[in-house]
């Protein structure tokens, strides 16, 4: 027995270390690809020697002899840090992530394939401005002057990630930047879903109960839109759920989670230093690392520093010592749904006003891992890319002997949107930036901007010009035989809403209704925010003049204005229910719930129960009021709809009847309706955190998942390179913090601001930044995940163009010098 003892000591002391042997070289290999910040290179493709000076937080500040210099070692930065993140964007943009990940992603790389959004980039290469055009080349030699420093150095072939897959990477080109671009545009673009959406619940509710659901705007509902049947008869009404995302890498957003932002400025006069104030923090989908890498690149025209993406040579939001700028998505509506009727005697040709016209028609072969190829036959007609009814659940709202065109202005050939980027960042007044605008094609943004003597907002991207007579105005779904449907061009950038040195010194935009002009020059029917934009009115107003601390507050704020206005309605007749309730009741917890929430501000702090009872009493009231009426598609709400909650208990234009169940011989009431949700909802919580309420915290249900793309659901792994934080805010807080929505974890936070900027020109130095992980993509790396904690306690880091300061606290100098010096 003894001895079995023994030998069983040994064998286990024996896999212990076989365990940390295997570790430590598992650790040794992967850590190859750690950057020494402090290592200098010998590289063709630069005229003169490059420093790229790396502050404590790991920003890069690049110090060369030309523009081209400086361009060429951020491409050798953002390689060094985000290789893999900047060949992801590059394959998903290029259709063709089934050669690593196999049948998973196929019909991403379809849905490319048919919007050939590289193949546009190909063409658009050709139309840049010769600035533009040298910068990319000599971003694209930096790129790949860093791919060869890893086939040549025993790098750890660049990064962690490419030892579990093909480690061959193509060689960077301009192109590809440019790709990125157009990938980015798709990802903030939701009016094609929007149009999906609309018209599979136009087919189940009359037109009034239409406009409670999907209302247009709070002042004005969409009782006016036509019924979808009525514009594309012979499809029939369906009740299951609309689901759009399409697994691993999808480009496509679900409703709700494409781009948002908030971007806000005042004027001098405004500012109690005298200098124009500008704060941004762009909102999307939150990964690790984040999509944002902060950059400071000393051009001739000047220093600018902010937030790039990697992949892409050009500083999207951040300022220069003369001018600052901030994008928020526009919500511009330039995407439409063309239903195209098919030759029924010849396939391979559709209707015209004029007509019939022949698709046309290409091949593309899709190489896929582990699987047999996958033949996609592309077509194209007047009005767009033709995809088949598998993508966006358009088959269901398409017509047997039809198929559905796409028509979207990110679909060109000529897109100098970063020529305009370009610009940009050499700009040194707003009428320079005003002008740099013009050339943007997409995505659509407004652009936030202050300078020395004022602000201005600008919505840059092209507006599609639509027909005054389109039957949906673009609202839903049209027959392309109609000459009235269809885009007619683009609206000329003078069109653009354009607001320049306000009366009030102040602007604003939370993603909420910027212009109120009637259809065509409309911009959009759908907004992204009737909520935050409350909060932001109502702290602006608070103070005469402000200071660079009064807009991060603003940033940071985490007040509820939906929680603050619908609760009161909902709950009118719950508040005093008599008295107290036996302890251990529903009722009872019903009571203590209700006394928690009436003592409540609004605050969506991570600490406080209250922000969890009353976001699972909103969700749960979502879901019993609409059902009923719309069985499982309800399950594509996957958030509340404030403005439709407020219809409701309101009882505007009837909308109370949501309260009443149908399938019930009672006649419920929207009192009635209150109390069970809640009731519901607080079961739900004390299941899962527990019966003591008091106990409850919002930030362990709203968890800030930082996951990483590719290796975040691998077992074991995901511990080491997913990012999870508490943190506060929620859906229409300011601090923005959009709940996943559906689930067993509904409330985790998965879509937030992964870039923060507060620019003060009264003391351009002290402005500040922070992105939501850190700068570098190894897992390994102590950048990986330094600048998260920061961004999760609401604190920032200097954002300085002073080069003294920049090497005073480098952690890192690394020196590119010409080959033959």
């Amino acid at each position: 027995m003894l001895t079995a003892f023994r030998w069983l000591i040994r064998i286990v002391s024996g896999v212990i270390a076989l365990g940390v042997i295997l570790a430590l070289m598992a650790y040794y290999i992967l850590s190859r690809s750690l950057v020494d910040y402090d290592e200098d290179f010998t590289v063709p493709g630069i005229t003169a020697p490059v420093e790229i000076v790396r502050n404590n937080d790991n920003v890069p500040h690049i110090f060369g002899k030309t523009d081209e210099d400086v361009y060429f070692a951020l491409g050798f930065a953002h390689a060094q840090d985000r290789l893999w993140q900047m060949t992801m964007l590059r394959r998903t943009a290029q259709g063709r992530l089934s050669e690593l990940f196999g049948p998973a992603t196929v019909k991403v790389d379809e849905l490319m394939r048919r919007y050939d959004l590289y193949g546009l980039a190909l063409q658009s290469a050709e139309v840049q401005d010769e600035a533009t055009t040298r910068a990319l080349e000599a971003y694209a030699a930096g790129v790949n002057a860093w791919i060869g420093e890893v086939n040549k150095g025993a790098r750890g072939r660049g990064a962690p990630e490419f030892f579990l897959f093909e480690p061959e990477i193509s060689v960077w080109a301009p192109a590809d930047s440019i790709a990125i671009l157009k990938l980015m545009a798709l990802q903030l673009s939701s009016a094609l879903q929007t149009e999906v959406l609309r018209a599979r619940v136009s087919l189940l509710l009359p037109d009034e109960r239409l406009a409670d659901i999907l209302p247009d705007d709070p002042s004005q509902g969409v009782a006016a839109l036509p019924d979808y049947a009525s514009l594309v008869p012979g499809v029939p009404p369906l009740m299951a759920p609309v689901h759009f995302a399409m697994g691993p890498f999808s480009p496509v957003a679900e409703p709700g989670m494409a781009g948002a932002s908030n971007s806000w400025a005042a004027m001098p006069e405004r500012s109690a230093a005298g200098g124009s104030l500008l704060a941004n923090d762009p909102h999307l989908g939150l990964t690790a690392p984040t999509i944002w890498y902060l950059a400071r690149l000393e051009l001739a025209s000047g220093g600018v520093i902010g937030g790039t993406i990697p992949g892409v040579p050009v500083v999207l939001v951040g300022r220069s010592d003369r001018l600052g700028w901030g994008l928020t998505t526009a919500y511009v509506d330039d995407q439409d749904v063309v239903i195209e009727t098919l030759n029924p005697d010849n396939p391979e040709e559709y209707q015209t006003p004029d007509g019939w016209a022949r698709f046309e028609s290409r091949q593309s072969i899709i190489e896929v891992k582990d699987a047999e190829p996958v033949t996609v036959t592309l077509r194209w007609s007047r009005n767009g890319p033709i995809l088949p009814g598998g993508h966006y659940e358009l088959g269901s709202i398409t017509p047997a002997g039809h198929v559905a065109a796409i028509s979207w202005t990110a679909l060109s050939g000529e897109d100098r949107s970063i020529s305009g980027a370009m610009a940009l960042m050499r700009a040194g007044s707003i009428p320079e930036a005003l002008e740099a605008g013009r050339q943007v094609v997409a995505p659509a943004q407004n652009l936030m901007l202050a300078d020395g003597t004022g602000i201005a907002l600008q919505v840059v991207g092209a507006l599609p010009a639509r027909d005054a007579g389109h039957p949906s105005q673009g609202r839903l779904p049209a027959l392309g035989s109609d000459a009235r449907v269809g885009f007619k061009g683009v609206l000329p950038y003078e069109d653009n809403p354009r607001v320049v040195n306000p009366t009030s010194g102040l602007l604003g935009n939370t993603n909420n209704k910027t212009v109120d002009r009637p259809f065509p020059m409309h911009v959009s029917f759908d907004w992204g925010d009737t909520q935050r934009i409350q909060r932001w009115l109502t702290l602006m107003k608070a103070r005469e003049v402000h200071t660079r601390e009064s807009f991060i507050e603003a940033q940071l704020d985490t007040v509820n204005p939906t929680a603050r206005s619908l609760l009161p309605l909902i709950g009118a007749d719950l508040w005093f229910t008599g008295e107290a309730a036996p302890e251990g009741t529903p009722e009872r917890l019903r009571q203590r719930a209700l006394i928690l929430l009436a003592e409540w501000n609004g605050e969506m702090n991570e600490h406080l129960p209250e922000p969890l009872i009353a976001e699972a009493w909103l969700r749960a009231l979502m879901k019993r009021l609409i059902q009923d009426e719309l069985g499982e598609m309800s399950e594509t709400f996957t958030h509340i709809s404030p403005v439709f909650i407020e219809r409701v208990y309101r009882n505007v234009g009837g909308a109370s009847v949501w309260c009443d169940v149908i399938q019930s011989a009672a006649v419920e009431s929207c009192t009635d309706i209150a109390r069970i949700a809640l009731d519901e909802a607080l079961l739900q919580l004390t299941e899962r955190y527990g019966a003591n309420l008091e106990s409850w915290r919002w930030g362990d249900a709203h968890q800030a998942t930082h996951d990483h793309p590719v290796l975040g659901e691998v077992p074991f792994l995901k511990y080491f390179v997913n990012i999870r934080q508490s943190t506060s805010g929620s859906d229409d807080t300011l601090m923005r913090g959009v709940t996943r929505g559906e689930g067993p974890e509904p409330y985790q936070n998965v879509h937030s601001a992964g870039y923060r900027g507060v620019y003060d020109f009264a003391d351009p130095d002290s402005s500040v930044f922070i992105t939501a992980t850190g700068q570098s993509g190894h897992p390994l790396s102590r950048h990986y995940d330094d600048l998260g904690e920061l961004w999760r306690r609401g604190e920032y880091i200097p954002m300085s163009l002073d080069p003294e300061l920049a090497r005073a606290a480098a952690a890192g100098v690394m020196v590119l010098t010409p080959e033959g010096q």
